[in-house]
């Protein structure tokens, strides 16, 4: 019994010493002490298994170490990130904000693909729950004046006029301009509204090529031979795919085993050719194909620290805009909250409103939202395959190598 009481005094004095300790202490570090749940619970919907289940997961890093890169900057924040798995699915993204919302989720961020994208939107507007799009292009997104939505990538129209203008370039830097291409499209939401908005923009944009057939298929298909026979058949010298990590791979397969070597492979702005496990399965085949999209800026000091801790934590696998983005969806989350200091909905609506961000990770100007919550403000780069890894090769501001066009022979020696 004396023991017990004795125990109990000590306890109780070494709680009064910490607790003392703790209110001499320097403000960050009691700052730090306070937030071990974190200042604001946000949900990441992302397809971490089914058919994208490869690029959720690539999403999902880049978050699992945002609290880890905002401590870097010296962000006085930490987020509770509470992870839900979309598997691939519209209906069960749906679903899946649903049951975040219910769980206490004060705001939700997804999920790379634009059908899944738009179920969880309306789900969002419907509760009154803001939502930041981390990647996903269709632009009925913000055009269907939602008030709890804000997208930090560009819709198709913003990635095809950025592709389209880094095209050009591409062909007046190297000296090589195609008069012929083939545009070869998934058929799913996003393939759907790049399909729609390259044949409203191409008239307008004056380019030196013309698109002689359309083709699309099911980003499920398990055999893309007749669609690449057809390609080849019109003897086009660029090939423009707007394709998924899948698709891509079977998609060049299908090249390679048909011979078709055309001019370029310069995708218009999507997603496929640069993705982790395109390079281990393609090889040497996966270099020199192009891709016109959004990357990480090499340059920033947020990039550089989000790439340490990325490789610290998942030193197998790449960084890219997967993860890239996915990062700023949970950093803008946390600038609402350090504007806000609230977990209100209203109020991290009108701090998310307010936005403006200039230390970010993509390439392009301050983080910030137009009036239907779209960011106009990045910039697209041409990331070419080389060495097995994705490379920025322009805008030349922001090159790490030189562009390699037009692309050399699958059997060419320059492929090792």
């Amino acid at each position: 019994m004396t023991s017990r009481k004795i125990v109990t005094r000590r306890y109780l004095g070494q709680t009064a010493l910490a607790g003392a300790t703790l209110i001499g202490a320097p403000l960050p570090l009691r700052y730090a002490a306070a937030q071990t749940t974190g200042n604001l619970k946000v949900a990441l919907l992302l397809p971490t298994s089914g058919i994208q289940a490869q690029i959720g997961q690539a999403c999902r890093r880049g978050a699992d170490v945002a609290n880890e890169v905002f401590a870097d900057m010296k962000m006085p924040v930490k987020l509770e990130v509470m992870n839900y798995d979309t598997e691939s699915k519209p209906d069960v993204a749906r679903t899946q904000a649903e049951k975040a919302i219910d769980a206490g989720a004060q705001m939700l961020v997804g999920a790379f693909d634009s059908g899944q994208t738009i179920a969880i939107a309306q789900v969002a507007e419907q509760r009154g729950v803001p939502m930041v799009v981390n990647i996903a292009a269709a632009p009925q997104i913000t055009e269907q004046g939602y008030k709890f939505i804000v997208r930090n990538f560009p819709t198709a129209p913003m990635l095809i006029t950025g592709a389209l203008a880094l095209h050009k370039e591409i062909f007046k830097i190297s000296g090589k301009t195609p008069k012929t291409a083939v545009l070869m499209s998934i058929n799913d939401t996003f393939g759907t509204a790049m399909v729609n908005g390259i044949k409203a923009l191409f008239p307008k944009l004056d380019m030196p090529y013309e698109i002689v057939d359309t083709i699309t298929y099911d980003p499920a298909a398990k055999d893309l031979s007749v669609e690449v026979g057809k390609a080849k058949a019109t003897k086009a010298e660029l090939l423009m795919p707007v394709s998924r990590l899948n698709d891509a791979k079977l998609l060049i397969q299908e090249m390679v085993k048909q011979r078709w070597e055309p001019m370029g492979v310069m995708n218009p702005g999507a997603p496929g050719l640069y993705e982790q496990d395109f390079f281990k399965t393609m090889g040497k085949y996966s270099d020199f194909l192009i891709s016109n999209v959004p990357w990480l800026d090499p340059k920033s000091a947020m990039t550089q620290a989000l790439e340490k801790r990325h490789a610290a934590k998942f030193p197998n696998d790449q960084l890219d805009i997967n993860g890239g983005f996915t990062f700023e969806g949970l950093l803008v989350a946390a600038q609402a909250w350090l504007t806000a200091k609230s977990t209100k909905a209203d109020a991290l609506m009108d701090a998310l409103r307010k936005t403006k961000i200039d230390q970010h990770v993509i390439i392009g100007g301050p983080i910030q939202f137009d009036a239907k919550g779209q960011n106009v403000n990045i910039k697209a780069a041409a990331v070419e395959n080389l060495k097995r890894k994705p490379t920025v090769v322009l805008p030349v501001e922001a090159a790490a190598a030189q562009l390699v066009f037009p692309m050399p022979g699958w059997n060419d020696k320059r492929r090792t």
